[in-house]
């Protein structure tokens, strides 16, 4: 028989702390939590656990408003209040640590500081950065960058570009990228700054 470590919420918090985006923490630690310590016997913590995913999972995907944030802290307090256990006191003092951060208001505002989470940035090719080499184009496997490879002593290609809808934000083009043409950008952001 396999036998299961059991996780404990102290790990769940460590790994947590790696993520540099507050609200990819919460999200993470909630999401671990759910599947792992909380033992479900007191309803604050149970199903505060549950709608508390649901709500910072719209703060992470772009679709967060201040009634999300507002019933975080609400549920995050009530589990402090009311949890019966010390993990789920635990879980509502990471959440309130976590949610008193300025990321979260950032993040109703359409931008992540960190630029991590996906919903808010985007890859953008600078075109007079960019020599055409097609090395971006060739390491993409969702055939999110087109344009043409520049031959010599011929005119007249397209010129590259990120297709935003396929794009995965995987980073690999930028990591082709020999001159630096790509860059990371807010996804608000219509035209790249100081280019």
């Amino acid at each position: 028989m396999n036998e299961q470590k059991e996780l404990k919420v102290e790990d769940i918090k460590k790994t947590a702390d790696e993520k540099s985006c507050a609200v990819e923490k919460a999200l993470y630690y909630v999401t671990e939590f759910l599947s792992g310590p909380m033992c479900g016997k007191c309803f604050p913590c149970s199903l505060g656990s549950y709608e508390a995913k649901v709500r910072l999972q719209h703060i992470a995907d772009g679709s967060g408003k201040d009634d999300d944030l507002a019933a975080v802290r609400r549920i995050a307090g009530n589990m402090l209040e009311a949890s019966m256990c010390k993990k789920g006191k635990d879980t509502a003092k990471f959440m309130l640590e976590w949610t008193d951060s300025d990321v979260f208001k950032k993040h109703l505002e359409g931008i992540c500081p960190d630029r991590t989470c996906v919903a808010f940035i985007e890859y953008r090719i600078i075109p007079e950065k960019c020599t055409m080499c097609g090395l971006c184009k060739d390491v993409c496997i969702y055939n999110a960058v087109h344009g043409e490879k520049k031959k010599p002593f011929q005119s007249g290609f397209r010129p590259f570009e990120i297709r935003q809808q396929k794009c995965q934000k995987c980073g690999d083009c930028i990591k082709v990228c020999p001159t630096g043409a790509i860059i990371l950008v807010d996804s608000k952001v219509k035209e790249p700054v100081g280019v």
